[in-house]
């Protein structure tokens, strides 16, 4: 309804002092928000928002009271916070009867694949962990995986998709920091690859199959033991 508003949360919990709260709005060189060094400031230099905008300290999460139609748009979040930085974009729409509407794009995740275990070499290093980055109902974006700031893959969609997904083999022991990157022209939002929680060696898929067939050919062989016994008794007993 008229003069409804809109919250834009930045999901921080307290922003301390060294850290940098940037809001944009359209483009990205609209700045219309800022928390720096623990001050806050509200910009409107093209007066689309008349006072309407607020924000949180605390958080910096920004609220647009208010809302008209032409507030809608993307609204970008930019947050650096303990010296990482972190996107997000809110894309608000305000129809012609005034109801108000807000998505942002999606979090990638990051999966394993066990299956895709190498046990081409014994070496621990030159076995691969294999890994899809993945996001679901996403239009008009690109899924990227970096090592560090380089590209190393990318795929992109211009129509809505039901699942967008990017494969990925690492060592086990590369040491290296690997991202899952959806950006669309605007903003970006990035998953980054935690190798000790998705990964584990051959060597321990072997172990722990190993162990379980251990244990099913133990049991196969007692119920063959036990069949022959009774089988044994049965014959005794008919003679």
């Amino acid at each position: 309804m008229k003069g409804d508003s809109v919250t834009l949360h930045t999901d921080v919990t307290e922003v301390q002092r060294d850290d940098l709260i940037l809001w944009t709005f359209g483009s990205q060189d609209n700045l219309i928000a800022e928390i720096h060094k623990q001050f806050m400031y509200l910009f409107d230099s093209k007066e689309s928002f008349r006072n309407s905008l607020q924000m949180e300290q605390k958080t910096g999460s920004l609220t647009v009271a208010n809302m008209r139609p032409e507030h809608s748009g993307l609204y970008q979040l930019t947050a650096i916070i303990r010296g990482r930085t972190s996107y997000k974009t809110f894309n608000v729409t305000v129809s012609d009867n005034l109801e108000i509407s807000v998505t942002r794009l999606p979090v990638p995740v990051i999966s394993s694949n066990p299956s895709q275990c190498s046990s081409s070499s014994s070496s621990l290093s030159q076995q691969n962990c294999s890994l899809v980055c993945s996001v679901l109902n996403v239009s008009h974006v690109t899924l990227s995986w970096y090592k560090g700031n380089s590209l190393l893959s990318s795929i992109s969609v211009s129509d809505l998709s039901i699942s967008l997904s990017l494969p990925l083999e690492v060592e086990y022991q590369d040491k290296n920091s690997y991202s899952c990157v959806l950006n669309n022209p605007i903003s970006n939002q990035t998953q980054h690859l935690d190798i000790s929680r998705l990964c584990y060696t051959c060597a321990d898929s072997v172990h722990c199959c190993g162990s379980t067939e251990a244990a099913i050919r133990l049991v196969v062989s007692a119920l063959v033991g036990v069949a022959t016994v009774a089988a044994v008794v049965y014959d005794i007993r008919s003679e």
